[in-house]
This record gives C-alpha cells, sequence and structure tokens, in this order.
C-alpha cells in the first residue's frame, strides 16, 4: 500500500481556515480553489503581509488574504497603475524622460524622473495627458521575459537596468506589465486596464535622491493620488486643503513657535513662543510621572560606543545608518539614539532587591537619529529629538499591572487633547534580538494586559521595536488624520545584554523586565501633531499668549497695565500699539489668542473689564478678580474650550 507525501503548502485564510496543497500554487488559483466568484474578482494577494501579484507562486506555508475589488487594499493596486498612468503620460510628452520608481504610498503615488524638468503648468498638462490614457480603457497585460531580454527593453533607461541587475537569479523571468505603447518592470500587482482608475489628480513636485541616497543624483518626483470614485477623490482633496491650512511649519512661523534654520538640519530651534507650549506640556508629564512613582534623571547624550553595542542599539541603528558615532583618542563615541542603557546603568549602580521593585526612572532625553535629509520635516521628523521617556524595571509578576497604570495615564492624557486613542499590538519586527520564547513570553504577558483591561487594539505584525513587542498609542486628530505617539514596551532582551538583576525572595540573581514608555513620544512631533490639530487655536493652558489686554486709547494704557498685572501669573500682553480698537481685535483673532481683555474710560471708571473670546463673544462689566478665578479653574482643569463666556 503506497503512503501519500504530506501536502508541501499549506495555506491559511483569514477565517481560520487551512487549504493544502502537494505543489506550489499561485494566489489566482488558491482563490479559484475556494470558489470561481473569489477567483474571477481575485486582483492581488497578500501573502505573510506583502502584496503580491495574482500570479505569485507561493511555495511554502503562508498566510494568505485575497484582494479583490471590495479588499483595503484595493486602492492601493489601482494607485500602483496610476504611477504608471504617470510614468506613460510623462514619457508621451517628455519621450527623454528616465524612469526610476514609482510605488503607491499610504495616500497616493509618485513616480521619480530625471532628464526632465517639470513645473505645475506642466502637471496640468501631464493629468490632463493621464486623464486620456484612462478614458483608452487599455488592458493593463502581465509578461513575463528572461533577464537578457528584459536588459534589451530597457537600454536606455539606466536606473530600471540598476534595479534589474539587483535580481539575483539570471534563470528566473522578471515580469512587465504593458498598457498601450507603455512598458515597465514591474512585480506588480496592478487593475486590470486603466479604465479601473476611476479618479486622479496629481498634487506637487518635489526632488528626492535615487535610492535616498545624499551622493546620488537628485531625481525628479511627482506626487499624486488617485481613487475608484470622483466624491472619494473630492473629499481627499478637501482634507488635504485643511490640512495645508493646518501645517504645523506654517502656523509655526506665524506664530513664531519654533524654526529649524540651515545651519541645523532637523534641529528645532524653539522660540519664547514656543518653549512656554514645550513647557506645558513637559509640567504636565512631570505630574502624570509623579502619579505613576517615577524618579527623574538626567543623562548625558555623549556616550562610548560600547554601551550601545551592549544594549543592540550600535547594530541596530548603525546598519540603517542613524547613528551618529566616531572615533577620537583611539575610541569610539556615540550620540545616544535611546536612553533606555543610561537609565540601566543608573539601575545598576547598587544591588537591587526584589522588595525594591518597581524601580522607576523618567527623562526629559534629547536623543539623535541620523535620519536622511529628504525625510525631514519640521518637527514631525527631526535628527534630534527630546522624549518623555521613562523605564520601569519589574518583576514578571509586576507587569500587568504596570502596563495597565500606564495605558490608563496615557489615555487620560490624550483625552485633554481631544485625541481619540487607538491601540496597536505591535510584535516580532525582522531585526530582533533575542531568542523566540522571550518574545513569546512578552507577547503574551502585553496582550493578557490589554485584554485583562478590555482594552481594544489592532495587531500591527512585525513593527515592534528590535528588543522587544509594544503597545503604540496612535491618534486621530481633528481632521481624521493617523499618528503614532506614545508606546509602552515590554523587554526581557536589554536586562540580559546589560546584565541587570535584582535579588529574590529566594536569595538568588533573577533579571528584571524593563518596561520603556513614551507618555507624550517625543516633544517634537507631539507639539507639531498639536499645532495641526488645534491648527494653532491651543487650549487656554497651553496657548502660548493666553490673554491680551486692549486698551481703547493711549489714555487708558495705565489702566490696561494695571489689569495686566492683577493677571500676573498668566501669560498676559498689553496691546499699547496706536491702532484703532476694531484693529487691534482683528489682531487678537488673527493671532488665535483665547482671551482678549478690552479696556477704555467706562472700564476705568468701574474698575471692571469688558472680556471677549476667540468666539467672538463678549461680557461687559466683569470683575477682574472673577475673571482671574475663571482662568485659575480652566488652567487647571485643562479646558479644551473657552468656558468664560458659556
Amino acid at each position: 500500500m503506497n503512503q501519500r507525501s504530506s501536502p508541501r503548502v499549506v495555506v491559511s485564510l483569514p477565517d481560520g481556515s487551512k487549504r493544502a496543497f502537494d505543489r506550489p500554487i499561485s494566489v489566482e488559483a488558491v482563490a479559484y480553489d475556494i470558489g470561481s466568484g473569489l477567483g474571477d474578482d481575485c486582483v492581488a494577494g497578500v501573502v505573510d503581509g506583502d502584496l503580491v501579484a495574482p500570479e505569485h507562486r507561493i511555495a511554502s506555508n503562508a498566510d494568505l488574504r485575497i484582494v479583490t475589488p471590495d479588499s483595503a487594499e484595493y486602492v492601493r493596486v489601482l494607485r500602483h497603475s496610476a504611477a504608471h498612468v504617470l510614468a506613460q503620460a510623462v514619457l508621451r510628452r517628455f519621450p527623454n524622460a528616465k524612469l526610476a520608481i514609482g510605488p503607491p504610498t499610504d495616500d497616493g503615488f509618485y513616480y521619480d524622473f530625471d532628464d526632465v524638468e517639470l513645473n505645475q503648468h506642466d502637471l496640468a498638462d501631464i493629468e490632463a495627458e493621464m486623464g486620456d490614457i484612462v478614458a483608452a480603457d487599455d488592458d493593463i497585460v502581465r509578461e513575463e521575459v528572461s533577464p537578457d531580454e528584459a536588459r534589451e527593453r530597457l537600454a536606455d533607461q539606466p536606473y530600471k537596468r540598476e534595479l534589474l541587475d539587483e535580481i539575483e537569479s539570471e534563470d528566473e523571468p522578471v515580469t512587465f506589465y504593458r498598457q498601450g505603447e507603455f512598458e515597465d518592470l514591474c512585480a506588480g500587482p496592478h487593475v486590470g486596464s486603466t479604465g479601473d482608475i476611476g479618479a486622479l489628480s496629481l498634487l506637487e513636485i518635489a526632488g528626492a535622491y535615487w535610492r535616498g541616497d545624499e551622493d546620488k543624483t537628485m531625481l525628479t518626483r511627482v506626487y499624486g493620488t488617485a481613487f475608484e470614485r470622483e466624491s472619494e477623490l473630492a473629499e481627499f482633496l478637501d482634507r488635504k486643503k485643511e490640512a495645508a491650512k493646518r501645517d504645523h511649519r506654517k502656523i509655526g512661523e506665524e506664530m513664531e513657535l519654533f524654526s529649524v534654520p540651515n545651519h541645523s538640519p532637523g534641529c528645532v530651534h524653539f522660540h519664547p513662543n514656543g518653549m512656554a507650549i514645550r513647557r506645558e506640556l513637559e509640567e504636565f508629564v512631570r505630574e502624570k510621572n509623579a502619579e505613576l512613582g517615577y524618579d527623574e534623571v538626567k543623562t548625558p547624550e555623549l556616550n562610548h560606543a560600547d554601551l550601545w553595542k551592549k544594549s543592540g542599539h550600535y547594530e541596530h541603528f548603525k546598519e540603517e545608518g542613524e547613528m551618529f558615532a566616531w572615533k577620537q583618542d583611539g575610541r569610539e563615541y556615540g550620540l545616544k539614539p535611546m536612553n533606555c542603557a543610561n537609565h540601566a546603568s543608573i539601575y545598576d549602580l547598587r544591588r537591587r532587591s526584589y522588595r525594591d521593585l518597581p524601580v522607576r526612572f523618567s527623562e526629559f532625553g534629547t536623543v539623535y537619529r541620523n535620519e536622511q535629509s529628504g525625510e525631514l520635516s519640521g518637527m514631525l521628523r527631526v535628527r534630534c529629538l527630546t522624549q518623555d521617556d521613562g523605564h520601569a524595571f519589574v518583576r514578571p509578576d509586576q507587569i500587568r499591572d504596570e502596563i495597565a497604570r500606564t495605558l490608563a495615564v496615557i489615555r487620560e492624557m490624550y483625552a485633554a487633547f481631544d485625541l481619540d486613542v487607538i491601540l496597536a499590538l505591535e510584535t516580532k519586527p525582522d531585526d530582533a534580538i533575542g531568542d523566540d520564547a522571550r518574545w513569546e513570553q512578552a507577547h503574551d504577558a502585553l496582550r493578557e494586559a490589554l485584554e485583562d483591561e478590555e482594552l481594544d487594539y489592532e495587531i500591527a505584525d512585525g513593527e515592534g521595536a528590535f528588543y522587544g513587542p509594544k503597545v503604540a498609542i496612535n491618534a486621530n486628530d481633528a481632521i481624521g488624520r493617523e499618528w503614532t505617539i506614545g508606546t509602552v514596551q515590554l523587554d526581557f532582551v536589554q536586562p540580559e545584554r546589560l546584565d541587570i538583576s535584582y535579588v529574590g525572595e529566594d536569595n538568588e540573581e533573577h533579571r528584571p523586565v524593563m518596561i520603556h514608555r513614551a507618555l507624550l513620544g517625543s516633544i517634537e512631533r507631539f507639539m507639531g501633531v498639536c499645532i495641526e490639530h488645534f491648527a494653532g487655536r491651543f487650549p487656554f493652558w497651553l496657548a502660548p499668549e493666553q490673554v491680551r489686554v486692549l486698551p481703547i486709547t493711549d489714555d487708558d494704557s495705565d489702566y490696561a497695565e494695571g489689569v495686566a498685572d492683577e493677571l500676573a501669573g498668566f501669560r498676559v500682553e498689553v496691546d499699547d500699539r496706536d491702532w484703532t480698537l476694531g484693529k487691534k481685535i482683528r489682531a487678537g483673532h488673527d493671532d488665535r489668542v483665547p482671551y482678549m481683555v478690552i479696556v477704555g474710560s467706562d472700564e476705568a471708571e468701574s474698575g471692571t473689564i469688558s472680556v471677549r473670546d476667540r468666539a467672538e463673544r463678549q461680557r461687559n462689566g466683569v470683575e477682574p478678580a472673577d475673571f482671574r478665578r475663571h482662568l485659575e479653574r480652566e488652567r487647571e482643569e485643562k479646558h479644551r474650550e473657552s468656558k468664560f463666556l458659556d
């Protein structure tokens, strides 16, 4: 009796079911195996997290999600095809242009070109050409060719040939996608025809280095977006227009909050108004750290690189080109990319007992990341950042409670900013260090903490830190954009690498568990998010200028100064410019000041004030002491909107 061999390929589907095949099988074939309707609708697949073409062959056990026009991933397929339409349109108008890469993005797509100079007027013409290509409804056809034939087809495309040279096997065919007269070296996937791209728009032109390398050629990058329906495109463009109004760089300049001068690329200069906001954020964090039992420390930015080699940061950040390091006097030094190794060194200065734990250290620690120039963006992507960092050294039995308490405080803090919190459990990444058993233990501990507290969360496979999984705190702002800000990370690896311990109840040495956490994340990034979230109209407690006193005439200036003195302790300015009252009010409104106090001869005679808020409501005959008491309450309770004139 012959025994059948075990199936070679097991495909796991989203509903938990599995299908076994005795040979490698394409994504499309799996879809047809499930049902003919699904096979007909299959436009792509997601295999172990990677978006692939229907023809992609699954050769080993894998997780598979079939992509149809109803799937969330479908818009990425459509945008990838739109990028090809963009390249086709550019070549029609600029036949000598050289093609680089053209991937989809979260918001749209882009394509990089060389040997072409474009301006905004060109974009309108190219977009019109793209419209013609979409209207032609040409089939998008996949072709497999040998590498030799591919080189012949790409004879006048040096960037494509460079990509082709990186394909490992000369024996394996490569894929082109063709539509009309245009073809491109591409792994796909794509929609069936250009007509499937329902609505598109070109957005802007930028520069981008080839392969992100500043030593390589600067290319011309054209950004665009695409959707199935015109209504979706219109909604996106409205959101983009609103986002442009809220751009933190524009508002930061208008309100004199910060700058990033050319002599400090990626390093934020906080101006007096910006420092007022930063101090408030820091004090808010200090208040919460005190509730959580953290002791504040301060550690230096400069360390021997040996410290980072022990912790694993050196290898991780050096490989990514993100660590500033140099040699001096025969020793290698580095600017710290994280604070955790320094905190562990403080922990390790004396012998710890199980009774001492948790030990908690917090720091507004300045760290450095050598981000690429093209990726820097105001306060949101920087090289020098200050984390509201904290590390708790705990026993294993203390993990759940420590994480739960931390998450509760973070959620409470974000409510003060009117940010909706979304939690994501980020699991082991490809560059993880440490053994699998430790990682599984850490995953289970975070999962149990989230579920014990009945918190909703998403799974983000492979997005954890290199030393441990984490809960990412993502927040939706006023116009629906999602930002990753705070984190809570569980680490069994670094205590072992840094050789720190405590004496247990059994008088034996044990490893503590490190919990890394940042409540707001980096001060720079969180402040940038706040600027855009509030569009510069900060809550009273955060506003760099909280009250502006407006004397109606020069004769009222002394009384105005007296009112400002009565409001000492708040951020108050007197507008004594030789302007009309109407012009001063407009200026206060444009400057986004929460409250304006108007004083004239009537107010001086009665010893009162008139109070006006940003919503243009006004109350006359207010006692200054009553107004001060209200401001104290509004600051203490961190109201998101002004309440005095409610």
